[in-house]
């Protein structure tokens, strides 16, 4: 028997999703091989970002096999997710004392996703029911975040709404339950926007076929988002060679001030 010893509620669903996932996992070992099969695609593998880039639409489509020559299940339906790449990121509450904005509490959470988009056939909540669809982690509310130092389970709860809030404000969090079209059973598609804002790193686009209220085929996609030309130098540069990086940005504006002072003294 496991047992959590001092532990909230809200921690013990953080435990209990990974493992239920193991067992659904196991379980689909031995599961019928008559169940449909997911081919996804996306519309574009690698995404550049240039110095003019204002974001891109992102298309995500694919078909729904099914055995042994059965017809299609108009019944089933579609989720896709994309996220990726996680950071940790500390939040803080600010908080007005005697006039003044000052940051009160305060929780980091591990394992944040920079960006994380939902598409759906139809509300998640009317396809799975709370448990599953946080085995799966489908759903803002599902995010796994790993957060630490709150004392209380209102307290996390505050802040991973407000986590979401904000990463929804600057269009890295998305949600839609109507994005995805069914066609004939068979074949879907959904198109999601990703914002100019949007971190580089590899993200993971996963497709969910759901059924009964029980997730039958999980397949998924890898796409990469990375910046080139005088972006990508730039960054290189700052990352791996952080001091040359620094004393050539110090000496560049120093020698821009006394170039503009020179000019500025000859008039």
């Amino acid at each position: 028997m496991i047992r959590f010893v001092g532990t909230s509620r809200r921690a013990m669903r953080r435990w209990i999703g990974p493992l239920c996932l193991v067992l659904l996992m196991l379980a689909g070992e031995h599961a019928d091989a008559r169940n449909p099969i997911l081919v996804p695609d996306v519309s574009s593998r690698t995404i550049d970002i240039k110095y003019s880039f204002t974001g891109e639409t992102l298309l995500l489509f694919g078909a729904i096999i099914y055995p042994d020559g059965r017809l299609a299940d108009d019944r089933a339906d579609i989720v896709v997710v994309i996220q990726g790449p996680t950071e940790p990121i500390i939040l803080r509450e600010k908080r007005r004392i005697g006039g003044i904005w000052v940051n009160a509490d305060n929780i980091r959470f591990a394992s944040a996703p920079g960006y994380y988009a939902v598409a759906s056939s139809r509300p998640i909540a009317d396809m799975l029911n709370e448990r599953t669809a946080a085995v799966y982690e489908i759903g803002l509310d599902n995010l796994s975040l790993s957060p630490a130092g709150f004392t209380s389970d209102d307290q996390l709860g505050r802040f991973e709404r407000g986590l979401v809030d904000l990463k929804r404000r600057l269009g890295l969090y998305v949600a839609d339950a109507n994005a995805v079209e069914i066609t004939q059973g068979s074949l879907y598609r959904a198109r999601l926007n990703i914002p100019a804002r949007v971190p580089v790193g590899r993200y993971t686009a996963e497709t969910f076929l759901v059924r009964n209220g029980q997730v039958i085929a999980v397949a998924s996609r890898q796409i990469d988002i990375r910046k080139t030309g005088t972006d990508r130098f730039i960054a290189n540069a700052a990352q791996n060679h952080g001091l040359l990086y620094g004393l050539f940005a110090v000496l560049l504006s120093v020698g821009m001030g006394c170039a503009a002072a020179m000019l500025f003294a000859r008039r």
